[in-house]
C-alpha cells in the first residue's frame, strides 16, 4: 500500500525536473528564434538587388522562423500543464497535512431543508464537500454537489468500481484537471448550453449558398484581373457589393457573434477533456456507458467540438481590421462565419447536453476517486441484503487525523433506534456525524472511515441543527417542529435511517420530555432505522417497553478535578452528566 503523501512527493519531484528542462528549451528557443529573425534580416538587405534569391532565402528563413514559434507555443503550453500538474501534487500534500481550508468551500450549495447536508457539515468552511472537491470546471463543481446530496442507494458496487477504477488512474486524472484548468472559463457550460437549445436560426438557409457564390465570383474576377482580362473597376464594384450585403446584416450578426463569443473558451477547454475521455480504456460499467455517451455520433464529440471551437476562432478574427474589410468585402466572411455556427448549431443542439454532462461527470468523479487514492485504509462498503443496516468496526469520522480520532464498532439492525446519553464534549455529536457521513459515503460508492463496513443500502434524514428565522417569522421551536413533521412525512414513503440530536429542545422539560417519548414511539413502530441523541435519560425507559430500542452512551470521568473523555461508545446509559461541574471549572456560576 502507497503512501499518498510519498507518492505526491514523488511527482512533483519528477514534475518539477521536466518543467526546469522545458524552460531551458524555451530559452534556447527564444534565443534561435531571435538569431533567425537576424539572420533573415540581414540575409535580404545583403542580396536586396537579386530579388529570386533575397525572396528565395527570404521565404526559406520566415518557414524556419514559423516552425520555431510553433514549436515555442508547444513547449510553452506543455510547460504550462505541468506547472498545473505541480500545483495538483502540492495542493494534495497540504490536504493531506490537513490544510485544506483555503479551498472552495461549496457554501452555495448548503440547503438547510436538505435531508442531511446542514446537519452534518456537508458544505462550507471545513466540510466534507470542501476537503473532497478538485473539480476544475464549474459543471463538474454542481455535479459532485449532486452527487453528495442526491440520497441515491442505486447501483452502489458500480459506483465504487467507477471509482476504484479511476482511483488507480493518477496521471490519467491530473492530466484531465491540468487540461481543464488550462483554459479560464467565466460562462458556465449550462448557460451557454441553454443559449444553444432555444436558439432559432435568423440566417436564410441560401445565404450559405449565395456566400459560396459569391466568393466564387471574387476569385474569379482576381483572376481575370491578374491577366489583363478585365478592369480593375470591377473587383472595386464588386468588394463594395460585398461590404453592402455584409452590412444588411450586420446587427442579426453581431447579436450571434455576442453569444457565440462567450461559448468559444468553453468549446476549447471541453474539446480537450472529451478527447482524454475518447482515448482512455475504461472497464468499470459506469465509465464505460458515459464514454459511449460521446462515441455515438459518426464523428468523436471531441472533432466535433473542435470543429465548433475553430469556427468560433474563424468568427473571432472579424475584430481583424484587413479580415473584416477584405473579407467581407470579397468573401462575405461575417455571414460565412455566421451560417457556420448555425449549422453547427442546428445539427448538434440535441445531442451536446449529454456531452457536457459527460464531461461533469468525470470531473465530479475524479474528486471521488482522488478522495479514495488519498485515504488506501478506507473501505469499501460491503453490500448486504441481511435485516443488519450497518455492522462496522473502528468507524471513524474522516476528517479528524487518525492519531486523534477514536473510532468505535457498530451494528444496529433493521427498523432499531438506538437512544444515545452522554455528558457535554463527549462525543455523541460528532458519533452522529461519523454515521451520517459514512452513510452519505457509502450510497456514493465512496469507501468509508473504518476497518470493515456492512452495510445495507438505505437513504438517510437527519435533524441536528435547527435554528429560528426571524425573515419567515418562525420561532425556533416552531422550525423544530417542520422539520420533525417532514421526517414524519418521508418515512411514510419509504425507509430512512433517521439520525436526530436532542429534539425539542426548545421547549420546557417536563413537556420536552412528554413529546420527545411520544416521538420516538411513534419512530420505532415506524419501518425505519436510526439513533437518537439526548440528555434526557428518561427516554432510556423506552428500551423496557419496546425490543427495537437499545440503550447506548458516551462517558466523562472527573479525576484530579479534570475532565476526561475516551470518547468510546458503550452499551447502557449515562450516569455522570457534567454541565455543574464545567460552569464551576470556568468560573460561570
Amino acid at each position: 500500500m502507497q503512501n499518498p503523501t510519498e507518492f505526491y512527493k514523488q511527482q512533483k519531484t519528477k514534475l518539477e525536473v521536466k518543467s526546469t528542462n522545458l524552460r531551458k528549451k524555451l530559452i534556447n528557443l527564444g534565443i534561435i528564434r531571435f538569431a533567425v529573425f537576424l539572420v533573415i534580416i540581414i540575409s535580404v538587405y545583403l542580396t536586396f538587388s537579386d530579388i529570386p534569391l533575397a525572396l528565395t532565402l527570404g521565404f526559406l528563413g520566415f518557414s524556419l522562423f514559423t516552425f520555431l514559434v510553433v514549436k515555442f507555443i508547444s513547449i510553452k503550453r506543455e510547460k504550462a500543464i505541468i506547472d498545473l500538474k505541480i500545483q495538483i501534487n502540492s495542493l494534495e500534500i497540504e490536504v493531506l497535512q490537513g490544510n485544506f481550508h483555503d479551498l472552495e468551500t461549496g457554501k452555495e450549495f448548503v440547503d438547510t431543508a436538505h435531508f442531511y447536508s446542514n446537519d452534518i457539515d456537508l458544505f462550507g468552511k471545513g466540510s466534507f464537500f470542501q476537503y473532497t472537491n478538485r473539480t476544475a470546471t464549474l459543471e463538474g463543481k454542481k455535479t459532485l454537489a449532486n452527487i453528495l446530496t442526491s440520497n441515491n442507494i442505486e447501483a452502489i458496487q458500480a459506483k465504487q468500481e467507477a471509482i476504484e477504477e479511476l482511483s488507480n488512474k493518477v496521471s490519467w486524472r491530473q492530466h484531465f484537471s491540468a487540461l481543464a484548468s488550462l483554459v479560464t472559463v467565466k460562462d458556465t457550460s449550462n448557460t451557454i448550453l441553454s443559449w444553444i437549445v432555444n436558439y432559432k436560426s435568423v440566417f436564410s438557409k441560401y445565404l450559405a449558398k449565395i456566400q459560396v457564390v459569391f466568393s466564387i465570383i471574387s476569385v474569379l474576377l482576381i483572376g481575370l484581373i491578374s491577366f489583363g482580362t478585365l478592369s480593375f473597376s470591377f473587383l472595386t464594384v464588386w468588394f463594395f457589393t460585398g461590404l453592402f450585403i455584409t452590412s444588411r446584416y450586420l446587427k442579426k450578426t453581431n447579436n450571434l457573434y455576442a453569444e457565440a463569443g462567450k461559448a468559444k473558451e468553453t468549446f476549447k477547454q471541453y474539446h480537450q477533456l472529451l478527447n482524454e475521455i475518447e482515448k482512455e480504456q475504461f472497464v468499470a460499467e459506469n465509465l464505460i456507458a458515459k464514454q459511449t455517451v460521446i462515441q455515438s455520433e459518426n464523428k468523436k464529440a471531441s472533432t466535433i467540438f473542435k470543429e465548433f471551437s475553430k469556427i468560433l476562432d474563424a468568427f473571432d478574427n472579424r475584430n481583424n481590421i484587413v479580415i473584416a474589410v477584405i473579407g467581407n468585402g470579397l468573401f462575405l466572411w461575417d455571414i460565412l462565419n455566421a451560417c457556420k455556427v448555425e449549422k453547427w448549431i442546428s445539427s448538434y443542439k440535441h445531442t451536446v447536453e449529454n456531452w457536457f454532462q459527460v464531461v461533469a461527470y468525470f470531473d465530479a468523479q475524479n474528486s471521488l476517486a482522488n478522495f479514495k487514492f488519498n485515504h488506501p485504509a478506507f473501505v469499501f462498503p460491503e453490500i448486504l441484503v441481511d435485516k443488519e443496516i450497518i455492522k462496522s468496526t473502528n468507524l471513524g469520522h474522516p476528517l479528524l487525523k487518525a492519531h486523534k480520532r477514536v473510532d468505535n464498532d457498530f451494528i444496529i439492525n433493521d427498523a432499531q433506534f438506538y437512544i444515545i446519553t452522554g455528558a457535554n464534549m463527549a462525543g455523541k455529536s460528532t458519533f452522529l456525524r461519523t454515521v451520517s457521513l459514512a452513510i452519505v459515503m457509502a450510497n456514493c460508492g465512496l469507501p468509508v472511515c473504518a476497518e470493515s463496513f456492512k452495510y445495507h443500502p438505505i437513504k438517510l434524514i437527519t435533524s441536528m441543527r435547527t435554528s429560528d428565522s426571524l425573515t419567515e417569522d418562525e420561532s425556533y421551536f416552531y422550525s423544530e417542529l417542520k422539520r420533525l413533521k417532514f421526517i414524519v412525512d418521508q418515512i411514510q414513503k419509504e425507509k430512512y435511517f433517521i439520525i436526530l440530536d436532542e429534539i425539542l429542545k426548545g421547549t420546557n422539560s417536563k413537556d420536552k420530555a412528554t413529546g420527545s417519548k411520544k416521538f420516538v414511539e411513534k419512530l420505532s413502530k415506524s419501518k425505519s432505522t436510526g439513533i437518537i441523541a439526548t440528555h434526557d435519560v428518561s427516554l432510556c425507559a423506552l428500551e423496557n417497553e419496546f425490543t427495537a430500542i437499545k440503550n447506548y452512551y458516551f462517558d466523562a470521568e472527573i479525576s484530579n478535578n479534570e475532565l476526561h473523555f475516551d470518547y468510546t461508545l458503550k452499551n447502557g446509559v449515562c450516569k455522570n452528566m457534567n454541565a455543574s461541574f464545567l460552569l464551576e471549572k470556568m468560573d460561570i456560576v
